[in-house]
């Protein structure tokens, strides 16, 4: 073995090491929180903390999932998320085609205000929603919360589904248009299904935004449409925190994502390379 192998096993070798230290870091976190799951109520509080549990128990599953009022939290926060996605995607969808396409001044300042909006700390808007659901008779509401939440995961879909559209070619529209679609027929029949990897991507950041969103869950919501992010924040004692159901129900709320992002898998590897390689 020369001295260039050895020096590319070298630059392998400490990628690899880097790349494991990387995936440690971002992983253990979650780890923990299993680990943590599993624990004894006066391990979870034991100081220095202990990794792994002396003696493993679902006692903190078993607690976490009958206390009054998890189960609905579930069902709020996936009707919560899936309306969101649906408003993101019906609003998001040919707000973005039309950016894309048309090509004007105006579009080109649109998509660049929703940028911005995207910006604001979701504080600045928090409080007037509240006010103004209130009078609309929609306090406490699934579809309330929806909506705020759309108007976080909103301007990332638009960005997202433009960047997955550009890469779509036009002459796609055109052979359809000459087939005898119209626009939106074009639109619904060519472009969409062609960029479909790219409409999975969107749908599933904005699942996520609105899943584990906490800020407008807290505001907007009192009892009826309370979500599992708020309800893991109330876990209490006497003592003080109750670690070992709060970890154990932010295992479980967990899984759904995890089951969604890998069923989407190959959707997503799809539409992150789309457009990647053109010609």
């Amino acid at each position: 073995m020369n001295g260039l192998e050895v020096r590319k096993l070298s630059s392998k070798t400490i990628l690899w090491i880097l790349l494991a230290a990387v995936v440690l870091l971002y992983g253990f976190p979650f780890l923990y929180m299993l680990l943590t799951s599993f624990k004894s109520p006066l391990e979870t509080i034991a100081v220095p903390p202990k990794v792994l549990p002396s003696q493993w128990t679902v006692a903190n599953y078993v607690a976490a999932l009958s206390k009054g009022g998890v189960i609905a939290s579930f069902v709020n926060s996936v009707v919560t998320a899936s309306l969101s996605t649906l408003f993101s995607l019906a609003l998001g969808l040919p707000a973005a085609y039309a950016v894309v396409r048309y090509k004007t001044r105006t579009g080109r300042f649109f998509i660049v205000a929703a940028l911005v909006t995207r910006m604001v700390p979701p504080i600045v808007i928090g409080v007037p929603m509240l006010s103004i659901f209130h009078n609309l008779g929609l306090s406490d509401t699934s579809i309330a919360l929806a909506i705020a939440h759309t108007t976080i995961s909103l301007p990332l879909s638009i960005w997202l589904m433009s960047s997955f559209f550009e890469a779509v070619p036009s002459d796609l529209e055109e052979a359809a248009k000459i087939d005898g679609c119209s626009r939106l027929g074009a639109l619904w029949r060519v472009v969409i299904p062609v960029a479909s990897g790219g409409v999975a991507v969107t749908a599933i950041f904005a699942f996520l935004a609105s899943w584990n969103e906490f800020l407008f869950a807290l505001l907007l919501t009192a009892v009826r449409a309370q979500t599992t992010p708020v309800v893991i924040a109330n876990f209490q004692t006497q003592f003080g925190l109750d670690w070992g159901s709060m970890t154990a129900l932010a295992v479980v709320y967990s899984v759904p994502v995890i089951l969604l992002t890998l069923l989407l898998q190959r959707r997503i590897v799809a539409g992150l390379t789309l457009g990647a390689v053109k010609g």
